[in-house]
């Protein structure tokens, strides 16, 4: 069980990073002809990036649309963050004082993730125009990422598992070395369906993610009178 599930995350993690780095890479490469930064826009480069910086941090133009629905997003991505700084302790030894002092925020961030998650699926459910436009995948995310939270809270408060097994582990992974992993149901359920989320990472929605930082009406500087606009293909064809 301990190999396979060490060759699980080693090719869970390879299409991660793999799948990520193509995505970049397209995304980075499609040109964007026009100018269409959503107004009122900023029109110098440090209002960029500080429009950026308010849109990744506070989902800024998500708050002004729908104050419902940001309230739900931010519970999750905030309670995610958490969950994700708690897991640090299983990849570095010694662990760094900053992540020990998070362990219990952490701990209880995961009944916030679900209760994000809970009235983002909802939403779907409930909002005619977003039922509309909501596919299968949709659905199949949002049950996937309630399940992960769910199966790790079954550990933390249901079925305890052996943590120092599980870190043992890890650490090893990145050593290259195989250790035994502790064989509770509930963490290797955690495991396999967190191994699934990377694997269909790179291919769903979640990808807006890195995709924000490649959006044209956010990255843009509101300038078309100051500076034409010139697409690096269409400059081409004009020399």
């Amino acid at each position: 069980m301990s190999t396979l599930y060490a060759l699980l995350y080693y090719v869970a993690t390879a299409l991660l990073v793999i799948g990520l780095a193509v995505k970049i890479r397209q995304y980075a490469r499609t040109p964007a002809p026009l100018k269409i930064p959503t107004t009122p826009a900023p029109t110098t480069a440090s209002g960029v990036f500080w429009r950026m910086f308010r849109e990744v941090v506070f989902f800024e133009s998500l708050f002004k649309s729908n104050k419902w629905i940001w309230l739900f997003g931010y519970l999750f991505h905030g309670s995610l963050l958490l969950i994700t700084i708690r897991h640090l302790r299983y990849f570095i030894d010694p662990v760094w004082w900053w992540v020990s002092f998070e362990q219990p925020f952490g701990i209880y961030a995961s009944f916030g993730m679900v209760l994000g998650l809970a009235g983002l699926w909802g939403r779907r459910i409930l909002v005619e125009r977003i039922r509309y436009i909501t596919n299968p995948s949709d659905h199949l995310m949002l049950a996937l990422l309630i399940a992960i939270a769910l199966s790790g809270m079954t550990m933390r408060f249901l079925t305890p598992t052996d943590i120092i097994g599980v870190k043992m582990f890890f650490l090893g992974l990145l050593r290259f070395q195989i250790n035994e992993l502790p064989d509770t149901p509930a963490l290797l359920i955690h495991l396999g369906l967190v191994a699934v989320l990377f694997i269909v990472f790179p291919i769903s929605k979640l990808l807006h993610a890195p995709g924000i930082f490649f959006s044209p009406t956010r990255n843009q500087i509101d300038n078309p009178r100051e500076k034409r606009h010139l697409a690096p293909w269409a400059a081409e064809l004009e020399k």
